[in-house]
């Protein structure tokens, strides 16, 4: 498996794969082709990687530049990432996750902000603070990995991407 940054001709099958990965997930509202359609478009994709194996797009993992309330250095969010379902539960989001993550930190990032499963994304270093909110979102769900060693605190500003419908 080969993990590189996504090219023009992988468009079509990012957004294929990642309507087919949320289509029956229940936290889903079936958005997340459009919104990283839509962050392409903004020129606000930071890091887009794909995972492909003999030349065919397996999977994607998008990061965006985030701004928190108060907090200074460069935060990214995490998201969405997305395997074709036939072959999730393989690694290859895992994958995506660590090596999206690494050339973030290698960037000199300060962090990376998710929305996710608390259970999941802890295996990658996330946590939990009731200190850094996104609008109504149950606690726990709102996650940061930081690489400086600062705590993130306050209302977290997601690219306008994310309230595409």
């Amino acid at each position: 498996m080969l993990i590189r940054e996504e090219n023009k001709g992988d468009v079509a099958a990012i957004r294929a794969i990642t309507e087919a990965a949320f289509e029956n997930h229940p936290h889903s509202i079936q958005t997340e082709g459009r919104i990283i359609g839509a962050l392409r478009e903004a020129g606000a994709l930071a890091l887009s990687l794909v995972a492909e194996d003999g030349g065919k797009v397996m999977g994607h993992v998008a990061f965006s530049q985030v701004t928190i309330e108060d907090v200074a250095g460069d935060w990214y969010a995490l998201g969405p990432v997305s395997v074709a379902p036939a072959l999730q539960r393989m690694g290859i989001g895992g994958a995506l996750i660590r090596q999206g993550l690494e050339r973030l930190k290698q960037a000199g990032a300060a962090g990376c902000i998710l929305v996710g499963d608390p259970a999941y994304y802890r295996r990658f270093g996330f946590v939990a603070d009731n200190d850094l909110t996104w609008r109504d979102l149950p606690k726990g769900y709102l996650q940061y990995l930081s690489f400086s060693g600062d705590v993130p605190r306050g209302e977290v500003r997601f690219h306008p991407a994310f309230d595409v419908a």
